[in-house]
């Protein structure tokens, strides 16, 4: 195969999948009207939607933000509230727009859309900062949420970040110098932090400069527009090789008629495990174990969409019928056997979400793959400074920021690191008492 061969089925594969993209940064950084953009320059708005809007902006321009800030407190303030999906396409691609909140208060639904999205475009609104303040020593300083949300996409294992400098319509001169010193302390920012960025990129979403169309208002940026690179990172894929983890969701019986053949071999009812793989592949004579009671036995039957198929990998979700009748409910694991090592002592990095700040000794719930069990933390190690990007002592973690901890959990769990693997290494943190979303755990070692 020639080395165009290749490049065009690598072109192949990146159209083929859907990319899963939020938009992250400050609050009123323009993150909906710059979603409301990229729907409206692609005809992804229903005549009916268009039709409102202009209806609503009485012959002045219309709103592009209440394509997503669908409820009534977020068109009340003006702010986004709720993470809101929406769906465009390209001719060479699809996409699933995640509008995440910027507001601090919010944070936790912006960690939601960033753990499953493949890419985090971080607005940054130039007219918030002080884009003069460079000097030779010194660079442009950044608002505290947008290192914040950019941080949290890196630690959620977002592989692809793009940096959108946006609203530098409303300089009035000298745009180049602008943007080339807020590019610059981004990137600065990102070296520091580790953070591999895709792009950085000049845009007005109000105006549509570079979002989808090269801008002819600043000739001095002669690189992609912002969909341009979209349309070009890859989706993140778990990985398929290797050992099998599946976490049971949804447990179904089936009666098999006289006559039929029940390929579980378990008389005339059969049970498949269902749940998305979390890494590794399955097939029909695959040897399993069963996690926490250590069972054993053998797959006979591997199902996916209710039709039964010769393998399913990781990212699917299969249904698992297995040789002979095991307890299985939902919360246990399938896995090839003796890949799994349980463990009720770990180190993981905490995004902490409560008011209520997080404290060494106290009880949580603690929620993986499909199981909760009780955990508390036993030493909090670090808290990082997302300004110094440093890491201090501390005694707790406040609500939106981000430490090194110890967890200790009432039963082991098959934790792998965050970086392994997204389903099996990472946790839900619950107060028991509100039943609030506190925080979220990534694993960092077993």
């Amino acid at each position: 195969m020639s080395a165009q061969q290749v490049q065009c089925h690598a072109d192949e594969e990146v159209a083929h999948k859907a990319l899963r993209f939020l938009t992250a940064g400050s609050v009123d950084d323009g993150k909906s009207t710059l979603i409301g953009r990229l729907l409206f320059d692609s005809r992804a708005i229903l005549a009916d939607q268009l039709d409102a809007l202009e209806k609503r902006a009485a012959g002045a321009p219309i709103d592009l933000s209440l394509l997503t800030d669908g409820l009534e407190a977020e068109r009340e303030q003006g702010i986004t509230i709720d993470v809101a999906y929406r769906y465009f396409a390209t001719k060479t691609r699809k996409f699933i727009i995640a509008d995440a909140p910027g507001h601090e208060q919010y944070t936790r639904n912006m960690v939601t859309a960033a753990a499953g999205s493949d890419a985090a475009v971080v607005l940054v609104d130039i007219t918030k900062i002080d884009w003069k303040a460079k000097t030779e020593t010194t660079a442009v300083p950044l608002l505290a949420q947008t290192r914040r949300h950019s941080l949290l996409a890196q630690l959620l294992r977002v592989p692809s970040i793009v940096f959108a400098v946006n609203k530098l319509d409303a300089i009035e001169q000298d745009t180049e110098t602008a943007f080339k010193n807020v590019e610059a302390s981004l990137r600065a920012f990102a070296e520091q932090a580790g953070i591999e960025v895709k792009g950085v990129i000049p845009v007005s979403a109000l105006r549509g400069d570079n979002v989808t169309t090269p801008s002819a208002n600043w000739p001095w940026f002669q690189g992609p527009t912002l969909l341009q690179v979209l349309e070009q990172l890859p989706a993140s894929d778990e990985r398929h090789d290797g050992a099998l983890l599946h976490p049971v969701q949804y447990v179904t019986r089936d009666s098999v008629g006289e006559g039929d053949a029940s390929a579980s071999g378990t008389g005339h009812q059969y049970r498949a495990f269902w749940g998305r793989i979390a890494h590794g592949s399955v097939k029909a004579g695959d040897d399993v174990q069963i996690f926490p009671s250590g069972q054993s036995a053998i797959v006979v039957e591997v199902r996916h969409a209710a039709e039964v198929v010769d393998r399913c990998e990781a990212g699917q979700s299969a249904g698992i019928v297995l040789d002979r009748q095991v307890d299985i409910s939902r919360g246990d694991w399938i896995a090839t056997p003796g890949s799994i090592k349980p463990t009720d002592q770990f180190t993981a990095t905490l995004a902490w979400l409560d008011t209520e700040p997080a404290v060494v000794g106290r009880k949580y719930w603690v929620r993986h793959g499909n199981r909760w069990v009780q955990a508390r933390i036993t030493a909090i190690d670090s808290r990082l400074d997302i300004h110094t990007l440093e890491d201090n002592d501390a005694e707790q973690i406040a609500v939106n920021e981000i430490g090194r901890v110890q967890i200790q959990t009432q039963q082991p769990l098959p934790v792998e690191a965050y970086l392994d693997n997204r389903v099996s290494g990472a946790l839900i943190v619950v107060d028991p008492t509100t039943n609030r979303t506190s925080g979220a755990l990534l694993v960092k070692a077993a």
